[in-house]
């Protein structure tokens, strides 16, 4: 017998564990409408702060998945294994751009199904939707016809892919309810369940700008990734990966577009950290889609994708499949739109950069347009920043910590000086960190043990 979703809502509100029935009942309200808003956000809530249990987790996830279609593959009988990646979000975080046509390059098949910007965080969607003309949210089959012909597409949550999640997102987005390790592995694997892979990377972040900002968040987010996606059967490695500062050098969506471009067109310039986890996911992509015998060789073929072109080409050939600019690659300059005012932020004195609140970061670019405040906002793709000092950057006064594209002069003010707030420089150079901090791939003691998934 089902309850009232108030009941289920209290159920959790007081810390008692959900029955797969009253989790199938939420996770159907929110896909036919008898739960309100509010019945949403309330549930997101109380899981917030009481949580779930590895079987929650497992029966929210698989609700989830199967509120909308299944992805199957088999039928175009593609020549090699589907494959993907997930980020749990950054600042500055292209990558995705970059490693979908990498890894199509070398005979794996991405259907890519990404999101939008989740708090402080962009989103890969808000990033192509810059280019224009491209289908961010194509139908089934212009998104099956791009994956076999070209080998990479990166979408949206088309309406029949785990609709619940796409409710249950928004609403997230907007209720400060977004650092909940059960509902990211939900949303998350569900998602990419329906997608329908023979295998998956997380990239999970910590640091600053992180939404598991402490290294113990970080992995136990990844432990209950890995462990859900096992317990489904797909294969699953995990890589925690640093976010104490801005990754590349660029935020802003166009911006970071044009980052990419240049990433895959040209081997000069490559920001370090950002090449490090690119390749770094790749590799692991490879490695599960047995393209490659080893870590070593995974690591030449990916770099040989970007150094003939290949990449750049899978990128280009996606773009114009999904009804981009068939020369856009070329010249990504005439098509992706430019602010109206360019603003450097000046450091205020000598220095070297010891630390960066990444996640202050994030949010100046979301107050200058560049992200959402609600879910209804309309994004300004032109707006963000350009030329980020990194860590250990040695500064005079005067120079710039970035460049800020506004639309006003007084947006541009603002950013600087949230940006003032956020950047700090000291008298030393502080130590180097890694940029990849670990790696799970389901042997570790915490999700050693087989997680079911009836």
């Amino acid at each position: 017998m089902s309850l009232l979703p108030q009941e289920i809502i209290r159920k959790k509100r007081d810390g008692e564990a959900l029955s797969d029935a009253e989790i199938a009942q939420m996770v159907r309200g929110m896909v036919d409408g008898s739960i309100s808003e509010g019945q949403v956000a309330a549930f997101a809530m109380a899981v917030f702060f009481r949580g779930m249990s590895m079987a929650e987790r497992v029966a929210l996830t698989r609700e989830m998945t199967r509120s909308g279609r299944i992805a199957e593959w088999k039928s175009l009988s593609l020549p090699g294994p589907i494959l993907d990646k997930h980020s749990t979000g950054g600042v500055g975080d292209k990558v995705s751009l970059m490693l979908a046509p990498i890894v199509a390059a070398c005979g794996g098949f991405v259907p890519m199904v990404s999101g939008r910007g989740l708090g402080h965080t962009g989103g890969t969607l808000d990033k192509l939707d810059s280019i224009p003309g491209y289908r961010s949210t194509p139908d089934v089959a212009m998104f099956r016809k791009t994956v076999a012909e070209v080998g990479a597409a990166i979408i949206g949550q088309t309406d029949d892919i785990a609709p619940a999640d796409r409710r249950f997102y928004a609403v997230r987005d907007v209720t400060a309810t977004v650092e909940s390790i059960p509902l990211i592995t939900a949303s998350i694997l569900s998602k990419k369940l329906a997608a329908g892979l023979d295998g998956l990377v997380m990239d999970v972040k910590t640091g600053s700008g992180a939404f598991a900002a402490e290294p113990a968040m970080a992995r136990d987010l990844a432990a209950s990734i890995v462990a859900v996606a096992r317990g489904a059967g797909l294969p699953t490695v995990a890589l925690i990966t640093d976010m104490d500062q801005v990754l590349g050098t660029s935020v802003g969506n166009a911006l970071e577009v044009a980052e990419a471009v240049a990433y895959l067109a040209s081997v000069e310039g490559r920001e370090a950290r950002l090449h490090e986890v690119t390749m770094a996911l790749a590799v692991e992509m490879l490695l599960l889609g047995k393209l490659v015998p080893d870590a070593a060789a995974a690591r030449t073929k990916a770099e040989n994708a970007l150094a003939s072109g290949k990449a750049l080409e899978v990128f280009a050939r996606m773009v114009t499949s999904l009804g981009g600019p068939k020369d856009f690659t070329d010249k990504p300059d005439r098509y992706l739109r430019s602010a109206t005012v360019i603003k450097a932020c000046p450091a205020p004195a000598d220095g070297y950069v010891v630390s960066m609140d990444t996640r202050a970061i994030g949010v100046a670019v979301v107050m200058l347009g560049g992200g959402r405040k609600k879910a209804t906002d309309a994004v300004d793709h032109s707006v963000g920043l350009t030329d980020i000092v990194g860590l250990g950057a040695h500064l005079a006064k005067g120079e710039p910590l970035a460049l800020v594209h506004a639309a006003s002069e007084s947006d541009a003010e603002a950013a600087i000086r949230r940006l003032l707030e956020a950047i700090v420089l000291g008298p030393k150079s502080p130590e180097p960190q890694p940029t990849i901090r670990s790696r799970m791939d389901g042997s570790e003691p915490e999700i050693a043990g087989e997680v079911g998934y009836p």
